[in-house]
């Protein structure tokens, strides 16, 4: 098959955000990814919302399922001998393992780093606890929003003089965590091609998160200074910002990167008595509370995609904020490009999922298939690994294939 990575198994332990989004990326790229859950304890994003038809179900949820996509379920309870059999079968001839758990428990199933290397030398282990293998806090447990408060990311993103907001999502689980996780296998994959050994890869949550903060952190290191909470602002562009516009809840974003662009825009938006200092962006950004509030007064009325359009042709980077139905239904741009997929689930039916974003020429990228029922290919990958109908019956009837 034409996928860049057609052939690479993964046994895939993650479940909730950073580590499934980190094996889907594998998925979606053409990796067989099998992911190891049981009905005994429920992957946690099975369980969340938004839910098809608005209702719930461990095998409706929207939130799983564009995590999921590509992948293949094996209903195993790990916490039976069988279980933790099955599972060293499968590591035993898989190139990669991932999980996410709290450092200690994989050896718990006797599928540590060392166990899994000693089973399978050429495998590739993943382990993504929020803390990392080593040092004080390795045996912290948390998700997105605890990362976010860890690294300072809630404390940057809020209004100034206001408590924190945070970002409104587990920010670390959708983009530094699975990006770099992913990056970090492919990598570990190539060392491997050459030297035909595994290796470890222990990614600490919290650090691609810090990773994405670098001027904010150097701005301390450097100046001695906190930059702290910005809201939109910018520290020397002005105006810079998002102005309420015409209709319920419509916003319109504006930058003005450079001096040339501030006359542009007076014209757009029709601004009279203007200051002549707010020719220099040192002034307006000095003033931008001022500039704002004669911004927001002048679109107030308007719409915003018609101002954001007039904007952009005049020279002056502007956008509508866009919603949910916005980028599905009006935005032309992801149409072009096709960057919305359809997908046929057995429980939801259709249903809509991201593509990657980005496109090969030679190796394209999309989503296979949509995110599996629990347990669905149980049967399946049992029979690819040997088992026959009998052993497999003999496994469900112990309580393993739940």
């Amino acid at each position: 098959m034409n996928v860049p990575l057609h052939g690479i198994r993964v046994i895939d332990f993650c479940w909730v955000g950073a580590g499934s989004f980190t094996t889907k990326i594998l998925a979606d790229h053409g990796a067989d990814v099998i992911k190891i859950e049981s009905e005994a304890k429920v992957d946690g994003i099975r369980l969340s919302p938004p839910f098809a038809g608005g209702r719930a179900g461990v095998n409706r949820s929207g939130y799983f399922a564009d995590r999921n996509t590509s992948k293949r379920s094996l209903a195993l309870d790990m916490k039976t001998p069988g279980g933790r059999e099955l599972a060293r079968r499968l590591v035993a001839s898989c190139d990669v393992v991932a999980n996410n758990f709290t450092p200690g428990t994989m050896e718990k199933f006797g599928l540590g780093w060392e166990d899994v290397h000693r089973i399978n030398p050429r495998a590739v282990y993943l382990a993504m606890s929020m803390q990392g293998d080593s040092g004080p806090e390795r045996d912290y447990l948390g998700y997105g929003a605890t990362i976010s408060a860890l690294v300072g990311l809630h404390h940057f993103t809020a209004l100034p003089g206001r408590p924190p907001l945070g970002t409104g999502t587990n920010y670390p689980d959708h983009v530094p965590n699975p990006a770099h996780a992913a990056f970090a296998v492919l990598a570990a994959l190539r060392h491997r091609r050459r030297t035909g050994e595994g290796q470890y890869i222990d990614v600490a949550q919290t650090e691609p998160t810090i990773a994405l903060l670098g001027p904010l952190i150097m701005e301390w290191t450097v100046n001695g200074r906190d930059a702290g909470p910005q809201g939109n602002d910018h520290p020397r562009r002005a105006p810079h910002g998002l102005y309420r516009c015409a209709g319920e809840d419509r916003w319109i974003a504006i930058s003005v990167l450079r001096d040339e662009q501030w006359p542009a825009l007076v014209r757009v938006l029709g601004l009279r008595s203007v200051p002549e200092g707010w020719g220099e962006m040192a002034v307006r950004h000095r003033d931008r509370a001022s500039v704002d509030a004669m911004i927001a007064a002048a679109v107030g009325d308007r719409e915003a995609p018609v101002v954001a359009e007039a904007l952009r042709a005049a020279g002056v980077p502007a956008a509508l904020v866009q919603n949910t139905a916005d980028l599905v239904h009006r935005d032309p741009q992801l149409a072009v490009r096709e960057h919305w997929v359809r997908l046929d689930h057995p429980e939801m039916g259709e249903s809509l999922y991201n593509a990657p974003p980005f496109r090969l020429t030679g190796t394209p990228v999309r989503p296979t298939r949509s995110a599996p029922l629990l347990g669905q290919h149980t049967d399946e990958i049992l029979r690819e690994a040997g088992l026959t109908d009998t052993e497999i019956d003999d496994y469900r009837q112990q309580g393993v294939l739940r």
